[in-house]
């Protein structure tokens, strides 16, 4: 193992997929293709709400700041998924390795607020439709945007800070392909006190938004109920489909998680990474999916798009 001055390491390992290193070549096609297909559907989602008006509207403002959120993940976890599978290459710099945690959890608390705010707006817009566009303005989506982002930032700050000043002398072996804090902080030989309690607030802060989306939806489901019309019901609930999805998808990988390393005795190593992965890679993946399959004006102007460029 590489020191530095005798006692701190120079280097964290990060693992790919135990037992199949002989096959992270392979591994490493879909995984690309996993990518591609994330960051292509992600800027799609950007492109057509930028460039149609007819979308300009609050649901799919707060549809691109989940765009640029998965954006965000893919871009933050990419080099090192990349680097481990395509040239089996494992160490990374601990600055290298503390600026990666940092936007990881960055773009996954924002993540969590965007999902947040739309349940709400999904809630006012079945709630009180004829106020809807007077409460939710462009100028007042905008400020949403720009406090979640602020919240995200501040939030995550410290992480580096904290971890920066911890030593680490002998183990420096990760447990997953991208660097967490809460996986960092364990390979120290200081005092981590500080670590565990702010990274518990951080988590629980994202919980009490998983929290509020679900008093969300039992708004939601109260006033959906109180409709009279079994096919005012149906349409008002299927309004909700895709972000029921997008949280399904991004939440379920995470509680899955965090169960796993709190409450299994045996822990399959093999397990943890592979949901680790899929918490990362499914919501950038599937979220722009889903949303076309589900919103009818997005996958219209979508194939619309691709129709013109086909027949050019």
């Amino acid at each position: 193992m590489a020191v530095l001055n005798n006692s701190e390491v120079q280097f964290f390992l990060l693992i790919g997929i135990p037992g199949l290193e002989h096959a992270h070549k392979w591994i490493s096609i879909p995984i690309c293709l996993l990518y591609l297909v994330a960051i292509m559907g992600n800027s799609t989602i950007l492109f057509i709400i930028k460039t149609e008006s007819s979308l300009h509207e609050p649901m799919y403002y707060f549809l691109a700041m989940l765009a640029v959120s998965d954006l965000g993940l893919s871009f933050s976890s990419l080099p090192t998924m990349l680097r481990i599978f395509l040239f089996n290459a494992m160490e990374i710099s601990p600055n290298a390795c503390f600026a990666q945690e940092f936007f990881i959890h960055g773009f996954t608390v924002m993540e969590s607020s965007v999902l947040l705010v739309m349940s709400l707006d999904r809630f006012l817009a079945i709630y009180s439709p004829l106020r809807y566009n007077s409460l939710l303005t462009s100028n007042r989506v905008a400020k949403m945007g720009v406090i979640l982002a602020t919240r995200s930032l501040l939030l995550v700050f410290p992480f580096p800070f904290t971890l920066r000043r911890l030593k680490y002398c002998q183990k420096n072996v990760l447990s997953h392909s991208y660097c967490l804090h809460q996986d960092t902080m364990k390979l120290a030989c200081s005092d981590n006190k500080i670590n565990v309690i702010y990274g518990f607030f951080v988590a629980l802060c994202t919980m009490l938004d998983l929290a509020f989306i679900v008093i969300s939806y039992t708004l939601i489901l109260k006033t959906v109920l109180s409709i009279v019309s079994m096919a005012e019901r149906l349409k008002a609930l299927n309004t909700c489909v895709s972000h029921f999805c997008a949280v399904l998808i991004f939440y379920v990988p995470i509680i899955t998680l965090a169960a796993m390393h709190r409450f299994a005795k045996h822990k399959s190593p093999l397990a943890i990474i592979l949901i680790a992965d899929i918490f990362l890679l499914l919501p950038p993946l599937m979220n722009p999916i889903v949303y076309c399959v589900k919103t009818q004006q997005i996958r219209e102007k979508v194939l619309g798009k691709l129709s013109n460029i086909c027949g050019r």
